[in-house]
């Protein structure tokens, strides 16, 4: 039995809301993987009378796809949906069952106007939280339009495919055999690569707004939601809806919710924002604030948004180390993201740059799928938790070298080497490895701002009680701020702080 009694219970649920019948074309072997498959499917023709089999030779083995009847959908597995992509298997079912999938109708109609045949393929492992995001989304516009296909691809099954391909991060999506892009993807962050992206003209007869949020995060989206339940015209331009909480994976400190997974919230956060008389703009980078007669905004496609007050909520992003090499073998064995990468690196030799919380849990999750595991920390101690150390180090494939400044990260087509210097006695080493990982912490993305806000030397906007600026009427929320403890709860503390300030300011000026 591949499934177990809790997970066919919920699954028996989902079940009952298909609304046509599907056919699922299989192609197994003889190996353990296609046994385990075959399992999978039979449970699912026990479970319900819409579901039709039958065996098929499709590209991959074991794979199946998923259809309506009499038409090939594009909807392929190869592998076995399980883990974080169980809940793409059955969406799948769902929407290729006549179910409408959960998407905007304006993103709806730009995926059945697409012309042309594009054939996605997405390397993924399940215990990728990122992955199912992009899975998804693919799987979407294939059930939606016919000239565009998807396959999923296990990278653990498919391991030969996977090391040819030199794929070394996931989600890697290839269109028509070529890479056409790594990490997580919103649908509509995939339709801006394939088709005409929002020009200035699409703004230009937007009304100033009394309160304009920069930035979807959860400061962001929470200033969005305070604003708007005050009755005045607001808006939230962003790039992204949840921000860097999109790369969270495990919250077990969001007081109220035991636990919960970062694209979870994030999906629950633009949820509520839609709930709202809220003019939101994604796909959109600002790129200059100016206080003239309103707030000014330019976006980077040169449209300029106006308002009379501005919350800013950009956030923050994963610090780069800066050497030689980071850049370069960005996906080719430097990562940033220990869950979704991980298990491309099963018994490989890796190294963790940053011994805090974020880097010594790192270490800790990857000894139990690499060989080996090094943890680089500048200091000369670690900086993570007590109870954190004692569990790294009672690992018996885990280093720890303190003192240690990275110097250079070596290699050819990937990642071969890392090279440190010994910061008390000048002396460069060098480990031969295949993989790092980078866990430094964060940097707050206000390069934009420039000089048109005060900030700290860490580039951090500086707020005051309120979460007023230097700039009359210009208030800023979150990890982007000088507030000294970046957390979620604390983000959106500090959102509806800010929204309020900016009430207030509002009704005095």
């Amino acid at each position: 039995m591949v499934l177990d009694a809790e997970i066919k219970s919920q699954l028996n649920q989902y079940l009952q809301l298909m609304e046509g019948d599907v056919l699922i074309k299989v192609s197994a072997g003889s190996d353990p993987v296609s046994a385990d498959m075959l399992n999978l499917v039979d449970e699912l023709v026990s479970m319900s009378s819409r579901i039709k089999v039958e065996t098929a030779e499709l590209e991959r083995t074991p794979s199946f796809s998923v259809n309506r009847i009499g038409e090939n959908t594009g909807v392929t597995f190869a592998g076995i949906p399980l883990g974080h992509e169980f809940t793409s298997f059955v969406l799948a079912l769902l929407q290729v069952s006549g179910r409408a999938p959960k998407v905007d109708q304006s993103v709806i109609d730009q995926i059945k106007s697409i012309k042309g045949e594009y054939r996605f393929e997405t390397y993924v492992s399940l215990s990728c939280h990122n992955c199912p995001d992009v899975v998804q989304a693919l799987n979407v516009m294939s059930v939606l339009n016919p000239g565009i296909s998807h396959t999923m691809i296990d990278g653990a099954v498919f391991k030969e495919e996977v090391e040819s391909k030199n794929v070394m991060a996931v989600p890697s999506v290839h269109l028509n055999g070529e890479f056409f892009g790594g990490g997580r993807m919103t649908i509509e962050e995939i339709l801006a690569k394939i088709v005409e992206a929002p020009d200035a003209s699409e703004f230009e007869s937007k009304e100033p707004f009394d309160v304009l949020v920069v930035g979807g995060g959860p400061a962001g989206a929470s200033a969005a939601i305070y604003a708007a339940r005050k009755g005045i015209r607001t808006g939230i331009v962003a790039e992204r809806f949840g921000g860097q909480v999109m790369d969270t994976v495990g919250i077990e400190n969001f007081i109220s919710v035991k636990y919960t997974e970062g694209p979870k919230l994030a999906a629950s956060l633009e949820e509520h924002v839609k709930e709202y008389n809220v003019d939101i703009m994604k796909l959109q980078r600002a790129a200059r604030l100016e206080k003239k007669d309103y707030i000014e905004v330019e976006l980077e496609n040169g449209a300029v948004l106006k308002s009379k007050t501005v919350i800013l909520s950009t956030g923050a992003r994963w610090r780069n180390v800066g050497v030689p090499g980071e850049a370069e073998f960005k996906n080719k064995g430097v990562a940033y993201c220990p869950h979704c990468d991980g298990p491309l690196f099963a018994g490989k030799h890796v190294a963790v740059i940053g011994g805090g919380n974020s880097g010594v849990e790192a270490a800790i999750d990857l000894a139990g799928i690499v060989s080996h595991v090094t943890v680089l920390e500048f200091s000369d101690v670690l900086k993570a938790d007590a109870v954190l150390q004692d569990r790294l180090y009672s690992l018996p494939n885990a280093t720890v070298i303190t003192n240690a400044q990275t110097k250079e990260i070596t290699g050819t087509d990937k990642v071969n080497g890392i090279t440190y210097a010994d910061r008390s006695t000048g002396e460069e080493h060098h480990i031969e490895l295949q993989g790092v990982f980078v866990q430094i912490g964060l940097v707050p993305n206000t390069e934009w701002l420039g000089d048109a806000v005060e900030r700290t030397r860490m580039g951090e906007i500086v707020v005051d009680n309120r979460g007023a600026t230097s700039i009359p009427g210009v208030f800023a929320a979150g990890d982007c701020t000088n507030s000294p403890y970046k957390q979620i709860i604390i983000s959106m503390g500090s959102g509806a702080n800010a929204a309020l300030g900016a009430f207030d300011y509002l009704i005095r000026n």
